[in-house]
Order: structure tokens, then C-alpha cells, then sequence
């Protein structure tokens, strides 16, 4: 395969950035997006100039860490993670335009890569259980219903990649921040800061600099685990029902 890649190229956070243009050819359809950039990279260093950077880890699917706008989609035309989107989903001659996520809460840090900090301190505001558990605990020793198990699973397969957000027109972490609300609310071992938590956590993504969420639902088609938009409406009734206990009602 032969494309041309139109690719966001910006030095640092202060910097003005701009579309560059390169040709790369000999592109199997089995390599990843990632190995295709990768082969990019490589005529660039021998070429003496400056690589793509690019955000990258597991390459499985797993971390997150992949995160392009590609073509105007974010993580590319499938659902699934950009290390995960392969090159069978182009055809020989395409032009694509690959950028970095556009949000505020996400500054780039240089061409592809941004800086995502904003997740971490949502979670250190609340998306954890401080109770002391000692060794993990046998299986059964703690009943949960099997709705509420699943429900647990489905929202802790978000990976915090920060799709939600790029596709968001507004730029918002609803998505992203639900999933970290409800999937410890609903077990036993969370329950004792349910209303703390959802407290907590909105109000640091709030002050974050996140735009507000209109349920357009980009956010739950973009997210390669498959997080529902009905976890958004989820967290905002534990908002609500948080914000009345608090307020005494």
C-alpha cells in the first residue's frame, strides 16, 4: 500500500503546530496503524529528521495509552484502539489526516502526544475504596448480586484512553468519569463513600477545565470498551441523590 499521511506536527505546548505531509509506501494491511507509523518514523531518522512523536505501550488494547484522531474519528474508523486498527481498513492511495485529542484538559506535549494527567487526578479524587482489605479476600466471601457484578465489569473495562473526550463536541469527561463512579459504587466495598465519591470526582473534573456534557453520545460510539451512555445518566441520579443527603433533604 502507498499513502500519503497528513500528520499534526507541533514542537511543544507553546509552540503553533501545523499539518506536515509525508508519503510512505510498502504498507502490508496486516501492520497495525502503529507499525505503519513506526515505519514512518524510521525513513524519517535515517532521512536525519525530526520522528513523529506518538503515544504508545501495550500495543494490545489494554492501557489506553494509543490515542490519535485519525481522519477526523477518534482511534481511527473501527471501534477498537489505534495500536488495534489495522491497515486493512484503508485502501491503497488513501490520504489520512492523523492529529492529537482536542480538548483543553488535554495540552499537547509535542505532534501526536498529549498530556492526560487530567484522568489521573479525577481518580485520586475519589475513584478508589480506602478501606483496608488486607490479602485479597477469597472469591465468595463477599456476596454481590450478578447484576451488580456485571454491571461492575462492563463499566471497569474503560482504560482511560480519553476517546469520550476527543469525540465529545463539547470536550467532555462524563463518559470516562461515570464509568470510575459506578463501577465501585454498586459493589459492597464501596459503598461506605458513594456519595463522597461521585462528590468528589465530579467536582475535580469540573475544575479540570472539561466542557459540559449534552448527551450528544459521540462519547459512548468513540469508546472502543463499549462504556453505555446510560452511565452518564447513572452518575448523574448518584449526583443528585448525593447532593440532597449532603444537603440534608
Amino acid at each position: 500500500m502507498k499513502l500519503t499521511l497528513r500528520v499534526w506536527r507541533q514542537k511543544n505546548a507553546d509552540a503553533d503546530g501545523a499539518m506536515s505531509t509525508y508519503e510512505v509506501d510498502g504498507i502490508s494491511p496486516d501492520m497495525s496503524f502503529l507499525e505503519m507509523l513506526d515505519v514512518l518514523n524510521e525513513r524519517l531518522i535515517l532521512a536525519g529528521e525530526d520522528p513523529v512523536a506518538f503515544d504508545h505501550d501495550c500495543r494490545e488494547g489494554i492501557c489506553g495509552a494509543c490515542s490519535l484522531v485519525i481522519n477526523g474519528d477518534a482511534h481511527g474508523p473501527e471501534r477498537t484502539t489505534t495500536c488495534q486498527l489495522h491497515m486493512r481498513s484503508f485502501q491503497d492511495g488513501d490520504t489520512i489526516d492523523i492529529e492529537p485529542w482536542r480538548a483543553a484538559a488535554f495540552p499537547v506535549v509535542k505532534d501526536l502526544v498529549v498530556d492526560r494527567s487530567a484522568f489521573d487526578r479525577i481518580i485520586q479524587a475519589g475513584g478508589y475504596i480506602t478501606a483496608p482489605t488486607g490479602s485479597a479476600p477469597e472469591a465468595h466471601a463477599t456476596p454481590v448480586p450478578k447484576a451488580d457484578a456485571d454491571y461492575a465489569f462492563e463499566h471497569a473495562e474503560c482504560i482511560g484512553c480519553g476517546a469520550c473526550v476527543a469525540a465529545c463536541p463539547n470536550g467532555a469527561a462524563m463518559l470516562f468519569t461515570s464509568a470510575k463512579v459506578n463501577h465501585l459504587g454498586v459493589l459492597p466495598q464501596g459503598a461506605p463513600e458513594r456519595e463522597t465519591r461521585v462528590l468528589d470526582m465530579v467536582t475535580q473534573m469540573d475544575a479540570e477545565g472539561f466542557g459540559g456534557c449534552t448527551l450528544t453520545g459521540e462519547c459512548a460510539t468513540a469508546c472502543p470498551k463499549g462504556i453505555p451512555l446510560t452511565s452518564i445518566t447513572h452518575m448523574n441520579k448518584e449526583w443528585l441523590r448525593a447532593t440532597r443527603k449532603v444537603a440534608g433533604r
